[in-house]
C-alpha cells in the first residue's frame, strides 16, 4: 500500500485558484521572500524608484511608474509593521537623490596599465638604500653564476668601496647560505647572500649633466679597440684607476655610466688594471657575457702579454717565474705584495714566463711577459724578484743609485700589449693589441727599439 505525501503549500485537496485564502482563513501570498518582494523592499528602504529596477516587468510604462504610485506587495501583518518602521526611518534620513553617485570609470580608465618592472639603475639606488638600513638577504640570480663575491656585492651596490667589501667578508659579517665565505669564493645561482647592516655615509651626487656625460661617452668610445653587442675592449690610458677608490673620483668604472642602455644595463668591468698600467681592458656589455668573460680568465683560457722597459739585462734571456705572493698590508687592498712561502696567510701561488725582446747598452731590457696566474701586481713583483724591476715603478724599484737616463719619462713603462680571450658568444678568439702609451712610445724611439720586432713570448708555454 502506497501513502501519498502530504502537501506543503495548504490543505489536502484540488488546489485553489490564485489568490485565494487558504481554508484556515490565511491570507494566501505566496512565498514570503520571494525574489521580486525583497527586490522591492529593497528599493523602498533606499527610496529608490523600484519600477526603474523591476527586471521582471518588460513594459516601458511600469519602469517609468514611480514605486509610490505601484500598489505594494502583499506581505503578513508582522512584516507590514517592519515595513512601516523602515519608511519612517526613511523619511527622516536625506533624500538619496541628493547624494551625488560617484563617476563611473571609462572602460580604458578600469583598465588597469601593465606594470613597467623597475630598471637596473633603479635597482641599484634601491638595493643601496636598503643597505644602509639594516640586514638583508640577496638571491643570486642565473645571470650571477660564478661571480666572486666581492664582485657580487660591488655590482649590487655601488656605493659601497671595494676596501668596505673585502673587510664585511673578512671579517665574517656577511654568510653565504648561512656559512662565512671569503672574497674569492664563487656564487651559484639560488644562494642566498645575508648582507649586514651597514650605515653609509651617502655621497652628494653630482648634478646630472647632460654636457658631461657627453663628453664621458666620447672620451670611453675615443678608447675602443674592439667593440659588438657582447663585449668591448678599451685602450686604457696610463693614470687612468679602473675602479674608484680613496680620493679617485674618475675612473673607467665611473665613466662607463655615461654609456648606459636604454634598459639601464651599464656595461661592466670584467678584470683589473693597476691605474699606472696602460693597454687592453675587457668590458662586458651584458651580465651575461660578463660572467663568461669571467669564467674565460678564471679557467685560463684568456692569453695575455705585456711589454716592459726593464732595468738592466736578464743573465737567462728567456725564463719562469715561480713564486708564492701576499700582501704586506692584508687589510690595504692597493698593498705592495711581497714573496712569500708556500703556506703563509694570504700567500697564492704565482706564474710568469718572461722573454728579452731587445735591449740597450747593458742598461735597460725590453721584456714581455706572459702571466699564467692573475694576482695583484704580479710582473711587477716578479721583475722585482729576478732583480730587473721595471721602470718608473714607485713601489717595486728599489736599486740603489740607480739615475734614470735622459729623455726617459719616470712613468711606470708596463703595457698590457696583447689579448687573445673566446668571444662570449660565439667562442671563438678575439685578439685584440694595443699601442705604445705615449710615454712608452717615447722612450722605445729613444732607445731604438722596433715595435714590429717579433715577440719570442708568444713561443712561452701557456702553463
Amino acid at each position: 500500500m502506497t501513502t501519498r505525501p502530504p502537501s506543503r503549500g495548504g490543505p489536502k485537496g484540488r488546489r485553489s485558484p490564485p489568490g485565494a485564502p487558504w481554508a484556515d482563513g490565511r491570507a494566501r501570498t505566496g512565498p514570503r521572500t520571494s525574489a521580486r518582494d525583497a527586490a522591492e523592499r529593497a528599493a523602498r528602504n533606499r527610496g529608490d524608484d523600484a519600477g526603474a529596477r523591476d527586471p521582471w516587468t518588460a513594459g516601458a510604462a511600469d519602469r517609468a511608474t514611480p514605486a509610490a504610485q505601484k500598489p505594494a506587495p502583499r506581505a503578513a501583518d508582522g512584516e507590514a509593521k517592519v515595513e512601516a518602521k523602515a519608511q519612517a526611518a526613511l523619511r527622516k534620513s536625506p533624500p538619496r537623490s541628493a547624494i551625488k553617485p560617484a563617476a563611473r570609470p571609462s572602460p580604458t580608465e578600469r583598465a588597469p596599465a601593465p606594470q613597467v618592472g623597475p630598471t637596473r639603475r633603479e635597482q641599484r639606488a634601491a638595493a643601496s638604500a636598503t643597505l644602509a638600513s639594516g640586514v638583508q638577504t640577496l638571491t643570486v640570480e642565473a645571470d650571477e653564476a660564478g661571480m666572486r663575491i666581492d664582485r657580487f656585492l660591488t655590482a649590487r651596490f655601488p656605493l659601497l668601496p671595494f676596501t668596505r667589501v673585502q673587510s664585511i667578508v673578512r671579517k665574517g659579517e656577511l654568510r653565504v647560505d648561512g656559512k662565512r665565505a671569503k672574497p674569492n669564493d664563487r656564487l651559484e645561482p639560488g644562494m642566498n647572500v645575508r648582507v649586514p647592516p651597514l650605515r653609509l655615509d651617502q655621497p652628494s651626487e653630482r648634478p646630472r649633466n647632460p654636457a658631461r656625460e657627453q663628453d664621458d661617452a666620447e672620451f670611453i668610445r675615443s678608447l675602443i679597440l674592439y667593440e659588438d653587442a657582447d663585449m668591448m675592449i678599451l685602450n686604457k690610458p696610463f693614470g687612468l684607476a679602473v675602479q674608484g677608490g680613496s680620493g679617485t673620483v674618475r675612473h673607467v668604472d665611473g665613466l662607463l655610466a655615461a654609456l648606459t642602455g636604454p634598459d639601464g644595463q651599464k656595461p661592466r668591468l670584467v678584470h683589473r688594471l693597476d691605474k699606472d698600467t696602460a693597454g687592453c681592458l675587457i668590458i662586458a656589455k651584458t651580465r651575461l657575457a660578463a660572467a663568461t668573460l669571467a669564467k674565460s680568465f678564471r679557467s685560463r683560457a684568456a692569453r695575455k702579454i705585456y711589454w716592459a722597459l726593464s732595468a738592466g739585462v736578464p743573465r737567462v734571456r728567456q725564463g719562469r717565474v715561480s713564486t708564492y705572493l701576499a700582501k704586506d698590508e692584508p687589510t690595504d687592498a692597493d698593498a705592495r705584495m711581497r714573496v712569500a712561502k708556500h703556506g703563509d696567510e694570504g700567500a697564492s701561488h704565482a706564474l710568469t714566463y718572461y722573454a728579452m725582446v731587445d735591449q740597450a747598452a747593458q742598461k735597460l731590457s725590453w721584456l714581455s711577459f706572459k702571466p699564467v696566474t692573475g694576482r695583484t701586481h704580479q710582473l711587477r713583483a716578479h721583475a722585482a724578484h729576478i732583480g730587473h724591476p721595471i721602470v718608473g715603478d714607485p713601489k717595486y724599484f728599489s736599486i740603489e743609485n740607480w739615475e734614470l737616463p735622459g729623455g726617459i719619462q719616470n712613468r711606470l713603462h708596463l703595457l698590457a700589449r696583447r689579448i687573445v680571450i673566446p668571444h662570449p658568444r660565439t667562442g671563438k678568439p678575439i685578439d685584440v693589441s694595443a699601442p705604445l702609451p705615449p710615454h712608452m712610445a717615447q722612450s722605445w724611439n729613444l732607445l731604438g727599439f722596433d715595435a714590429a720586432r717579433y715577440d719570442p713570448i708568444v713561443e712561452a708555454p701557456e702553463a
